[in-house]
């Protein structure tokens, strides 16, 4: 695909000047073996894998498309019309059969895994959904409930059933969350917040059972760490760490891509780059827990 796949410059996100998207993947027991599989001079954001290990899902110009994790056929796009205004959050289906789709317009969608018309889930029109997470059994989203008091911008971490209805709220919305992502085991629910944080934008990992108790704090340090990820196999955790100071996790920044325990402790960095938003927003671990997929915007 060129960039004259995509729609007109009006209607869509690009980078600065020079900039790229690169598609990186990475074997966490050798981060030397990190490579660029794909580059574009359009911008593709949150790449995560299908069930068989063949596909990489991404997001670019408000569509979703995929790739193969080579880099050798595609992006092919998966058709989501009419939902096609997508952020950069979506999760795959444990079963491997649909794709969960947040909206620029605050709703979540389910679509088939080869494409076709999205379901709606969510309908509470005082919020928007901002989705992270899906349980091990398919039953259950995790997102970020977003919306304003005023001046106020208030997040929550909360689920919902796959087919919509009533949602649970995990965080009573004081501090800022974002990030929500189950445990293989479903027992817990792992985040990026405020709650610990002297000054703002100072985020940190947490994680807390899924009835909304036994909140444990992860990380412990200077940087700002955001989306947190665990490999299927629930052994390792990844998580990207913005330099200190930084509000949000904004485009265009010096990250690291952190390796530590579930539990917590002693941390890696897997690497280094030009990136921050984009880069790994949503689970990206390839089935097998050996790889990671996320990416890098460098500039010329």
């Amino acid at each position: 695909m060129s960039e004259k796949s995509l729609r007109p410059k009006s209607d869509t996100q690009w980078l600065v000047h020079g900039q790229r998207s690169e598609l990186v993947v990475l074997d966490v027991t050798d981060p030397m073996t990190a490579k660029a599989i794909y580059d574009s001079y359009a911008l593709f954001e949150a790449p995560n894998w299908t069930l068989d290990g063949k596909w990489l899902i991404i997001n670019g110009d408000g569509r979703l498309w995929r790739i193969s994790t080579d880099g050798t056929i595609g992006p092919e796009r998966i058709n989501t019309a009419p939902i096609e205004n997508l952020n950069n959050d979506h999760v795959l289906d444990p079963n491997g059969t649909h794709i969960f789709v947040s909206s620029n317009d605050g709703h979540l969608y389910r679509v088939a895994l080869g494409g076709g018309t999205p379901e709606r889930i969510t309908h509470q029109t005082d919020q928007r959904h901002y989705l992270h997470g899906i349980s091990p059994d398919g039953q259950e989203l995790a997102y970020v409930a977003l919306h304003r008091e005023g001046e106020r911008v208030v997040t929550r971490i909360a689920t919902i059933s796959v087919n919509g209805g009533e949602s649970t709220y995990l965080t009573d919305g004081t501090c800022p969350v974002d990030g929500p992502e189950y445990s293989p085991d479903g027992e817990w629910i792992y985040f990026n917040s405020e709650a610990a944080a002297t000054q703002a934008g100072h985020a940190q990992i947490f994680r807390i059972r899924r009835d909304g108790t036994g909140l444990e704090q992860l990380t412990f340090d200077e940087r700002v760490n955001w989306f947190p990820h665990l490999s299927p196999d629930g052994k390792h955790m990844v998580y990207i760490s913005y330099p200190s100071g930084t509000l949000g996790h904004p485009p265009n920044k010096e990250v690291e891509l952190r390796l530590m325990d579930p539990n917590g402790g002693p941390w890696t960095t897997l690497d280094a780059f030009h990136g921050g938003q984009g880069t790994i927003n949503v689970t990206s671990w390839s089935p097998d827990s050996r790889k990671i997929a996320y990416m890098r915007f460098p500039l010329s």
